[in-house]
């Protein structure tokens, strides 16, 4: 595949990760927080100096929390300025997904998302996957003027959801399937071959060790929810110039 065939998103969750995703030549990130719970909307400042750099197209994800994706009134006001704010700090585009109880793509709440964004372009995330029916919520998405669907094919990976993922490529129309978790240089190539997207998401991220010199390790941040107070991930060039070279590599291999 020629590099100019394909795009890559790189989910980054920091300025830093951000600098990382240009230095090796993706194309557009996704800007978050809260990498474990999914992507959460990432602060205002991070959007601002994320959207200072040159170099690629800032996608700012809008979600105000973890867990599901059913928000409340309140939470949905808070979602609505969000968006209000990334455009106005030089956001390129949007990503958000929300449904309804019962498993279907809340329409309503997505034509206000996706009318707040305007002109920016609208990328449904993975709360498809939590979804009832993948193809009435793509025909939704269709309907509705979204440019993009992010998605695992409803599995915890991409490589998994590659059949699903291939039968939405194909009825797709104008609006773009772009594959995402667990994709790498590994798997790339034949995530590509298996589905036929030409958009691709992932973090190529790595461990950062903490700097810091003294460390209590008696205390967590998280409570009683143990987490790693000293070291980080964050993207790494390396990892993701490697998933691009695996898509224009001459060889063979499937």
């Amino acid at each position: 595949m020629e590099r100019s065939e394909f795009k890559i998103e790189v989910c980054a969750n920091s300025v830093e990760s951000v600098k990382a995703a240009i230095e090796a030549g993706a194309d557009r990130v996704e800007l978050c927080a809260g990498m474990p719970e999914g992507g959460t909307t990432p602060s205002f400042g991070c959007i601002r100096a994320a959207c200072g750099l040159e170099g690629l197209a800032i996608n700012v994800i809008i979600r105000p929390r973890g867990g599901d994706f059913l928000y409340s009134q309140d939470e949905k006001e808070v979602m609505l300025e969000d968006i209000r704010a990334a455009s106005e700090a030089g956001a390129d585009g949007i990503v958000s997904g929300m449904l309804l109880a019962d498993g279907q793509i809340d329409r309503d709440f997505l034509c206000r998302c996706i009318e707040a964004a305007y002109p920016l372009p609208f990328t449904f995330h993975r709360a498809f996957d939590m979804c009832r029916n993948p193809f009435e919520a793509l025909e939704v998405l269709k309907e509705n003027g979204c440019t993009r669907l992010l998605s695992s094919g409803m599995k915890n990976s991409a490589l998994e959801g590659a059949a699903l993922l291939r039968e939405l490529v194909q009825a797709s129309g104008d609006l773009i399937v772009m594959p995402g978790c667990g994709i790498n240089a590994g798997n790339i190539r034949q995530i590509a071959a298996l589905t036929g997207a030409r958009e691709f998401h992932l973090s190529g991220r790595s461990r950062r060790e903490s700097g810091m010199l003294f460390r209590n390790t008696e205390v967590s941040m998280g409570g009683t929810v143990k987490i790693e107070e000293y070291a980080r991930d964050a993207s790494d060039t390396g990892k993701i110039r490697q998933a691009m070279e695996a898509l224009t590599r001459r060889d063979t291999q499937a």
